[in-house]
């Protein structure tokens, strides 16, 4: 199997690249929304990440992924099963395609053991492989509204609850969110898109330094994966270890209330409704001052994510053309003096 692109060999697109730091030091966000041109390395960028993060342990044997540590139950009831053995596998990385029916996204009744034995046994969906690991969905405004109203019972939850066919199923579904999508193609329900933490807009380079580059690694990496994946062994050791150490770092984390009222008062100027926003602006700063080693937020770490925490919760202003990122930029400015 082909060895998943360095995602420290990414060219630039670093907004994007530190939301994914972002969300996978917590996950609690509520996962990353990228905006963009297509081709521009969204999907290659999430693979990337989730193939640098440490194996994950779980119960052995376990279909739904649960950790050693869970204390929920578990439908397969596989801490009785497996006793006290666990196994380590890759952190999951699940790229829901847009036709996916419903059964195949939650789960559904093992049809095939059900003829042959006349057993109910429930064969997990998509939710349940994405446990504790990154849900990706490529062009997610264009899926089909019935899908877009499953995740977010389970985004919200973290969750599935099937009930069909006489069976009545309810396991873990926690796992960051990864959406991407053009606009141009169509507008994302503003419901599931509120439901996102960070939202990044990811344009096509314009330099053509980094655009030769790209092309460039992106050869190199076609015709010796091992060799390119060698190259960069040392900045992915690196950058494991920065999130390694940011998740240890992130309780001790503190936020002051000079902190709190700075994220309430640059809500209020732009304009970002509900609170949510807010407490992703909390989230996010605090996860920003632990990557970068701080034992405590700082007005800079909170200007640093303003736009990715809120860009996608401001209304349209019919007198203001200049959009979200430049409202966010300005409001950063006027309570955030350089």
């Amino acid at each position: 199997m082909k060895a998943p692109f360095p995602f420290s060999a990414i060219v630039g697109q670093t907004e994007m690249k530190q939301a994914l730091l972002m969300a996978a030091v917590e996950p609690r966000l509520g996962g990353v929304m990228v905006f963009g041109d297509r081709g521009t390395g969204k999907s290659t960028a999430v693979r990337a990440l989730a193939a640098l993060l440490p194996p994950m342990k779980i119960v052995a044997g376990c279909r739904y992924g649960c950790a050693p540590a869970d204390t929920a139950p578990c439908p397969d009831d596989c801490r009785a099963a497996a006793g006290k053995r666990t196994a380590e596998v890759s952190v999951p990385f699940v790229d829901l395609p847009l036709g996916a029916t419903e059964d195949r996204v939650v789960g559904a009744l093992d049809l095939e053991r059900a003829l042959a034995t006349g057993e109910k046994r429930f064969e997990p969906g998509l939710l349940a492989k994405a446990n504790r690991g990154f849900l990706y969905i490529d062009e997610i405004n264009l899926l089909e509204d019935h899908l877009v109203d499953l995740l977010l019972d389970v985004a919200v939850s973290g969750q599935n609850l099937v009930e069909r066919e006489g069976l009545s199923i309810r396991h873990a579904a926690r796992f960051i969110l990864v959406g991407s999508g053009n606009p141009e193609e169509g507008e994302l329900r503003p419901q599931l898109l509120d439901r996102f933490g960070l939202s990044v807009d990811v344009r096509t380079p314009t330099d053509l330094a980094d655009r030769i580059e790209i092309v460039k690694r992106c050869d190199r990496f076609d015709r010796d994966p091992a060799g390119f994946a060698e190259t960069y062994a040392a900045a992915e050791t690196a950058t494991l270890a920065a999130i390694a150490k940011a998740r240890k770092r992130l309780p001790d984390v503190t936020v002051s209330d000079a902190m709190l009222e700075l994220g309430s008062r640059l809500c209020q100027a732009v304009g970002a409704d509900g609170l949510r926003g807010e407490l992703t602006l909390l989230r996010a700063a605090r996860a920003t001052a632990a990557l970068a080693g701080k034992k405590a937020v700082a007005p800079a770490h909170v200007g640093a994510v303003a736009a990715l925490a809120l860009r996608h919760r401001l209304r349209r202003n019919v007198l203001d053309d200049t959009g979200s990122t430049s409202r966010i930029a300005r409001a950063v400015a006027e309570l955030i003096p350089a």
